[in-house]
């Protein structure tokens, strides 16, 4: 979750102009690779599951609360990120 409030904060940072909304997404970045740092039992899998996760729930959020537009197209590729991370997580013991 830091990942995703590390990007929304990015884009209250104007460039890195605004110096909380840049302090919170830096803080939460470095967060968000510790805290993954303590679940790498298989790096691969990990970083992959955390990086769609976090790409998916992004755009999910831009989606419904910044007025992105929503294509078929971009459905799909949310869609098929999520599918990717739910096997992933089958095929890891």
């Amino acid at each position: 979750m830091f990942e995703v409030f590390g990007m929304l904060s990015l884009r209250y940072s104007n460039g890195f102009s605004n110096f909380l909304p840049t302090a919170g997404a830096i803080s939460c970045f470095i967060a968000s690779i510790w805290l993954m740092s303590f679940s790498l039992k298989q790096m691969g899998i990990t970083y992959a599951v955390w990086a769609a996760a976090s790409t998916a729930i992004v755009a999910l959020l831009g989606i419904a609360f910044y007025g992105e537009s929503m294509s078929p197209f971009k459905l799909t590729g949310i869609t098929l990120v999520v599918i990717g991370v739910v096997l992933l997580n089958f095929t890891n013991p």
